[in-house]
């Protein structure tokens, strides 16, 4: 197949760009870089089944030739309000990417009669009072706090991807991704594991809010890859979850990362300065995928956490 994926040169875009190039097909990324990084594809520049065009999609797009399936994953995904890659720093950005780029990557689909399928995220939960959370969960969201122009732009961008198919008769799929870790994050990042990881190897303590008891799941990149790709070859239209479901208290994940780097200088607690809309619990439900695309993460968090970390200390 030709694949256009739009933000291609982000963490999850440049391994999802590895994972279809080995399969044979042609990628085309689209990106403008605001979160993406250069330096995650630039291991794929010459080839000529990769072209890398810096645009956003925002804007109409226009690929020229026959485009086979759209993967749209452009969006800035870090809830960090200090990080510059974080969508607090970029709430325009965000909100016209999720809506604007939505409806302008599914109508490349729509023209070339493309498989479609939407990265979208475990966050259209909100603060979950169902536990663990299944598709059918409507959520518990605050739609106009400082994380909601995420949130709602995701939520938008299912709408319309299932309009779309509804009415334009496009096959299109929508994934729900989870907390999803691995190389090639940003070490400026902003969430748990970035931050865990580049405090250990600097021999930090590692900072935890409170007591540290707020959970979230972890999957390792190759896993959630593995599903996006056998969700682009489904006959499923309808949101499936991705993510793992061991669930792990942010102070567990923290010790499991002072281990792996023998950091000696342990953890630091501040008082809790969350946004009130920051979920305390997350952990997906993943009974459909495991039914649908035969899919389950394999990978278990010691090794990937390794594979992490290696790549963390020589970027570092």
């Amino acid at each position: 197949m030709r694949i256009l994926i739009t933000g291609g040169a982000g963490f999850v875009g440049s391994h999802l760009c590895d994972r279809l190039l080995k399969e044979m097909h042609e990628v085309i990324v689209v990106d403008n870089l605001i979160t993406g990084d250069i330096n995650n594809i630039s291991h794929l520049a010459g080839r000529d089944d990769f072209s890398f065009v810096k645009y956003d999609v925002s804007n109409f797009i226009f690929v020229p030739g026959k485009v086979d399936a759209v993967m749209h994953l452009a969006s800035p995904a870090s809830p960090n309000p200090t990080s510059p890659y974080g969508y607090p720093q970029l709430p325009i950005q965000t909100l016209k990417v999720g809506s604007l780029g939505t409806h302008n990557a599914l109508g490349v689909a729509r023209v070339h009669e493309a498989v479609f399928l939407l990265a979208s995220t475990s966050e259209i939960y909100g603060d979950p009072q169902e536990h663990p959370q299944k598709e059918s969960y409507y959520g518990h969201v605050d739609i106009v706090g400082p994380r909601s122009v995420y949130d709602e732009a995701k939520r938008f961008a299912e709408s319309i991807t299932m309009a779309y198919h509804r009415y334009h008769d496009l096959d299109t799929h929508i994934a729900r991704i989870f907390n999803t870790f691995g190389p090639r994050m940003r070490l400026d990042d902003g969430r748990a594991i970035p931050n865990f990881i580049v405090q250990a190897l600097k021999g930090k303590p590692l900072t935890i809010y409170g007591d540290g008891s707020q959970t979230r799941s972890f999957c390792y990149i190759d896993d959630l890859v593995e599903g996006l790709y056998l969700l682009l070859q489904s006959d499923e239209n309808y949101p499936v979850n991705l993510g793992n479901p061991q669930e792990m208290s942010i102070l567990v994940l923290a010790e499991e990362i002072n281990r792996i780097v023998g950091n000696k200088a342990g953890i630091r607690r501040v008082p809790d300065g969350r946004a009130p809309s920051d979920p305390q619990q997350r952990q997906p439900d993943i009974t459909r995928a495991k039914s649908i695309l035969n899919w389950e993460p394999k990978v278990d968090l010691e090794t990937g956490l390794k594979l992490t970390i290696e790549d963390f200390e020589k970027r570092l």
